[in-house]
Formats: C-alpha cells, structure tokens, sequence
C-alpha cells in the first residue's frame, strides 16, 4: 500500500534534483535580453525626386547581459538621436532595397557601439533588429 507513494515521491525528488542541477547550469551564463525603443522612430529621408520621403522602424537592441538593459535604458535619447540621424542622411536606394537594409543594421549596431564605449567603458549591444520597417 506504501509502495505506490513511495514511487511517485522518490519520482517527485528526482524531477525537483535534476531541475535544480539544470538551472544552476544556465544561471552562471549570462542571458541575452532585448530593449524595444518606443514610440516608433521616424524621420524622412533624400529621393530621387523633389518629394521627401519617410521612413518609420522600431527597432529591438539586443544585448548579451540583461544587467545592461538599464545602461540603453539611461541611454534611450542617446540612442533614438543616433538612429534617426542616420536614417536621415540614407539615399532612397539605401532605405527601400534589403541589400541596403542590411547595410543600414550593421552600420547602426556599429555606430551605436561606438557612441556609447565612451559613456559605459564597453561594447554593450549585441544586435539589432528591424521589428517594424516603413517607407514611402
């Protein structure tokens, strides 16, 4: 009559031992973490034509340590001021062909590393990602 329940308890053990082992192995790992720069960022850019257009994005940063989402945190004006310059001086074959896009990602996740290694000593962001890409 013990028998059954004596199972099921050293089966519960087992379960809660390897779950703890599990998450002592993923705690000592940093985990990446994303920052998602709000409202929307637009601003226009250079056509061929007389006509301006405008692009809107919103952006997602990812970082490698989410100790560092309150360093973009702090530096979200930093960060919005730099993008929308950028996006700014873009040519409309830049901005409207994915080749171009991609371009503008690299360029973006470089120049942001760059503006901030002043203000934090350290490269912070690990990506970035167009979760919302606009243009007319």
């Amino acid at each position: 009559m013990m028998k059954p329940y004596l199972i099921i308890l050293s089966f519960a053990c087992a379960l809660m031992l390897s779950s703890n082992a599990y998450a002592k192995q993923e705690g000592g790992t940093p985990q990446a973490a994303y920052f998602t720069l709000e409202p929307d960022l637009t601003t226009n850019f250079y056509t061929k034509g007389k006509r301006l257009g405008y692009i809107q994005v919103r952006i997602d940063i990812m970082v490698s340590n989410q100790a560092d989402l309150e360093i973009i945190e702090l530096h979200q004006p930093l960060i919005r001021d730099t993008v929308i310059e950028l996006l700014g001086k873009q040519s409309q074959d830049m901005i409207t062909s994915l080749a171009g896009r991609e371009d503008l990602r690299k360029t973006l996740i470089q120049q942001l590393n760059d503006i901030l290694l002043p203000e934090t000593g350290r490269t912070i962001i690990a990506d970035l990602l167009f979760t919302k890409y606009i243009y007319q």
